[in-house]
């Protein structure tokens, strides 16, 4: 789709303007962390949430933006009440979010929002060609098709701010497409890698959202918990890097200290390495190509007793199989599988299904939708809640 050499803003001495879209998640507040170490090269506009006004509204106070924008309506008098007489204005809605996304005084727009309730204004942000810095998987796990074309049309570009897609990006800087031979994503293995797979009928959304090595939103941790998370990086590592499944292998690594390798053609290898701190790969994609000095935690090599890595269980966690099964079946099935997943870890969460029935909810669903080969934009949206449907449905019948 696009390689680390790709044009770039271009360095000079104006901040660069932000539109954080998901600023009060996991993302979003870490990207005003960075913002707020450099306030000379850094300019918020818009920010945007689903329905965290009283955060929102915090942010904007202390940002100054010149618009906000929240997905769920019903909090919009809240943020109203809040900002009135600041002159930001309040704005609600997809169409709120799409208009934060393409503001004229956005040069970079920080995807941040959670599900596929993020594609939308991705879309509209390529189509106004802005520089994206993607931290949604699911714009290219259920439409990669779609995005590579308008990225193509429209001249914008995307910087992976997932710390594996990061790391692979940065490996690349400078080599050439042909020269590459597969890349490796690495996987913290979540709470669960060393857990016996006959336990796992039991385990709990307490204990699911335990990650060891990360912090991160609820979703993400489930998604870490049961490996869909890498299940969706493989998908999204063959849109971003124009790869096939063959060459995207997957290895559990317990630290999380390298975050992606490359191997190339004569036989050399390439990592990125660095602490779990989500800071770096956000600071990198706002400040590309440049890399600007910041105190972030540096690697302690001295302490460093080793790196491990084995292969996954895909036994016990089906979710991963299950993402490269739909990658293999290209069309609506990422899109299906996708919108699964997000179902039933939303039914796992409210405690009405058990942790177990998250693959059998996706699986059931990649196996009784029908399949569109080169699906439109609509056909999407109808497979993605097909899906949601199906899952909701199966998730009533396994509590009753």
């Amino acid at each position: 789709m696009q390689s680390s050499d790709a044009a770039a803003p271009t360095v000079n001495d104006a901040p660069r303007g932000l539109s954080i879209l998901g600023a009060t998640g996991s993302i979003g507040t870490q990207t005003l962390d960075i913002v707020r170490l450099f306030p000379d090269r850094l300019k918020v506009h818009a920010l945007t949430a689903h329905r965290n006004a009283a955060l929102l509204a915090r942010q904007a106070l202390e940002f100054r933006p010149g618009c906000v924008a929240l997905g769920d309506a019903t909090e919009v008098a809240v943020l109203e009440e809040a900002l009135a007489g600041t002159g930001i204005r309040v704005l609600a809605g997809t169409e709120g979010l799409c208009e934060a996304a393409t503001l004229p005084e956005a040069d970079i727009v920080v995807a941040a929002v959670v599900g596929v309730a993020g594609l939308e204004p991705v879309l509209a942000a390529i189509r106004a060609g802005k520089l994206i810095a993607l931290a949604n998987k699911e714009t290219l796990v259920v439409a990669g098709a779609l995005v590579g074309d308008l990225l193509a049309r429209h001249g914008s570009l995307l910087i992976p701010v997932d710390s594996e897609h990061s790391a692979i990006f940065q490996c690349l800087a400078g080599e050439p497409a042909r020269a590459v031979e597969s890349i490796v994503l690495t996987a913290s293995g979540g709470p669960f890698r060393a857990r016996p797979a006959g336990t796992f009928e039991a385990i709990t959304r307490a204990e699911a959202l335990r990650h060891p090595n990360w912090s991160m939103g609820a979703k993400i941790t489930i998604d870490s918990a049961t490996m869909m998370n890498k299940g969706l990086e493989v998908i999204e590592a063959h849109w971003l890097f124009a790869l096939e499944a063959a060459q995207i292998e997957v290895l559990v690594h317990p630290q999380s200290i390298i975050h992606s390798m490359v191997t190339f053609a004569d036989g050399s290898t390439k990592a990125q390495l660095g602490v779990p701190d989500m800071k770096v790969p956000i600071q990198y994609a706002l400040s590309y190509p440049d890399r600007w000095p910041a105190p972030h935690p540096r690697i302690d090599w001295s302490r460093l007793s080793g790196l491990d890595f084995e292969p996954p269980d895909m036994v016990k966690f089906p979710c991963l199989r299950l993402a490269y099964d739909a990658l293999a079946l290209g069309g609506t099935a990422p899109a299906i599988l996708n919108a699964a997943n997000e179902q039933a870890v939303a039914l796992f969460l409210e405690d009405r299904i058990r942790f177990i029935d998250i693959p059998h909810s996706i699986e059931a669903a990649l196996e009784k939708l029908a399949k569109t080969v080169q699906p439109s934009y609509a056909m999407l949206v109808e497979a993605d809640a097909e899906a949601r449907r199906l899952v909701l449905e199966h998730g009533g019948a396994v509590a009753n």
